[in-house]
């Protein structure tokens, strides 16, 4: 039986800068990456369809400045990187973010800390995404687990709703949110759903160790499957009839609490 092949260092360090990439596309977008001092580019991608304009050059020249490599491809090949076509405009970046990491390395990295960090189950208006990503930058959370299925994912309405916090916000990517959680609460992470028919209030909660807090979907809140791997369930009292409250408001008074 043949022994199975172990990554070398140098593969799995390659690997780890591959997965820090965040790809981003639109004119305006773009530009405003550029102009973020903590913002690194890696790589510039350019449609060679694209006509002179001014903002194409002041693109190029932030690029340039930065040291990014500069690639031209026909239309077909550029929508395949932004998976955008319609909205590219002709122009994506990849850019390494300094808060931008696969879940299991922050696990790794902070075996005993006592973390506070919130999970994404459903979120899909982009909106509320950008405005969850602000108040998590600016507020006391470590860190945003955002899976690539079910949610909002990172584009121009979100950048734009963030107010550009997205550069540089604590983003946990993870493929499938079930088994990100289950993985943080085998790591000791007590989970908490955040639920309008909870009995326990966020404000008297304090949590011993590390925390996830669970925002669900806009209309439907937690998911079933989310909902039964948690260890708490936390409400925000409503007052006059109130059912319940944006689900990027609830993000802020977490952040803040």
């Amino acid at each position: 039986m043949n022994k199975p092949r172990e990554d070398s260092p140098a593969y799995l360090e390659k690997k780890r800068f591959f997965d820090s990439l965040m790809t981003v596309y639109g004119r305006k977008t773009v530009l405003e990456a550029l102009q973020d001092p903590a913002t690194y580019i890696y790589r510039l991608h350019l449609a060679k369809s694209n006509k002179s304009a001014e903002i194409i050059d002041e693109i190029i020249d932030l690029a340039k400045t930065k040291g990014a490599e500069i690639t031209y491809h026909d239309r077909q090949a550029l929508s395949r990187i932004s998976k955008n076509a319609a909205q590219d405009q002709g122009v994506a970046a990849d850019l390494q973010l300094r808060g931008y990491q696969h879940y299991d390395e922050f696990i790794a990295n902070n075996p005993q800390k006592k973390y506070t960090l919130l999970a994404l189950d459903g979120v899909q208006n982009p909106q509320n995404l950008g405005m969850i990503i602000r108040s998590a930058c600016a507020g006391n959370i470590d860190g945003i687990l955002l899976p690539q299925k079910g949610n909002a994912q990172i584009d121009p309405l979100v950048i734009k709703a963030s107010a550009g916090t997205v550069f540089r916000a604590p983003l946990l990517r993870c493929k499938d949110l079930k088994d990100a959680l289950i993985d943080f609460k085998k790591n000791g992470a007590t989970l908490c759903a955040l639920s309008s028919h909870a009995k326990t209030e966020l404000k008297k909660f304090s949590p011993a160790g590390p925390c996830i807090y669970v925002l669900g979907n806009e209309s439907e809140g937690v998911s079933k499957e989310v909902d039964n791997l948690c260890n708490e369930r936390i409400c925000i009292p409503m007052n006059n009839g109130v059912e319940s409250l944006n689900v990027a408001v609830t993000a802020a008074l977490i952040a803040f609490r």
